[in-house]
């Protein structure tokens, strides 16, 4: 006499197989050292492990969590990056395909092995040589003694200092400084120079006065060493901060248009009185 209900046939594809032992494996469901799907089903039945559904994450939620993925990546970050990249990969609310296909890639190849390099020099504070190829698609090579990447206007770069200033057109005090893009890095172009490292990049001390509804509406940077009201002139914030490079520090000031002014240094000052005048003069051609 047969006995009923003693087995069951689950038609599996290979994949659905092997996930299925992973997750026998994950949860102790073993027959000696291997996977055991019988008994993680019993489990599941047993309600000894409770199924969830994996599709209850809104859209917000998915894209802080690939905006922290990029952010670890930009740090250097890998392994966590790698396993937040895996949870993403996992649910099934990710319907974005673009998205889906990126995190795949990343999984696949999360970092070119330079970029790797780069990331291991900087955490361990070696100095290294690169080859990078400007937007004229020259070549050039950079003896770096600090670095640090980050992101200018959505875009990644490697802020650093370099030995070398011949092309840097910022001030003599800040030509060591440069912000180079990382997609223009030569692949397999990195290597480690016996140098010391530097704590810092070069700067230079500016000061700021905003007016009218920026002095009420602005938020102090990282790089402000005073954010306050001004001792003497009412109404008007008073900023000093560290720059580093101009190109930058113009083009986050600009927009500020006449709520904002360079008092010192006068280098600084002058400098962007150049670039006003010429963008002036390209709105007023001179006949």
């Amino acid at each position: 006499m047969s006995r009923r209900g003693q087995s069951v046939t689950l038609s599996l594809r290979e994949l659905e197989k092997a996930q299925l032992e992973e997750l026998a494996l994950e949860f102790g469901c073993e027959w000696g050292d291997r996977p055991n799907i019988s008994k993680l089903i019993k489990q599941i039945a047993k309600r000894e492990l409770k199924i969830a559904p994996n599709n209850d994450w809104q859209l917000e939620r998915i894209n802080v969590l690939e905006k922290i993925r990029i952010f670890l990546v930009d740090q250097g970050r890998m392994a966590e990056a790698i396993a937040l990249a895996q949870i993403l990969s996992e649910r099934g609310e990710l319907k974005d395909i673009a998205l889906k296909r990126e995190i795949e890639k990343f999984l696949q190849q999360p970092l070119p092995t330079w970029r790797q390099r780069i990331d291991s020099f900087i955490r361990c504070q070696q100095p290294f040589q690169l080859s990078y190829q400007d937007a004229q698609e020259r070549i050039w090579s950079f003896s770096i003694h600090h670095a640090q990447i980050v992101t200018h206007e959505k875009r990644q770069y490697l802020d650093c200092w370099a030995t070398e200033t011949e092309g840097n057109l910022d001030l003599p005090e800040l030509q060591h400084n440069w912000s180079l893009r990382l997609d223009r890095i030569q692949d397999a172009a990195v290597s480690p120079l016996n140098e010391k490292w530097r704590s810092h990049l070069d700067s230079i001390s500016v000061e700021l006065h905003l007016y009218r509804g920026l002095a009420f509406a602005y938020q102090g940077k990282s790089a402000d060493v005073h954010n306050d009201w001004h001792p003497e002139l009412p109404k008007t914030r008073q900023v000093i901060r560290q720059v580093t490079s101009t190109f930058w520090f113009f083009r986050e000031i600009l927009p500020y248009g006449k709520d904002c002014k360079i008092i010192a240094p006068q280098s600084i000052s002058d400098l962007f009185k150049q670039d006003l005048e010429a963008l002036y003069q390209m709105y007023n051609p001179k006949h």
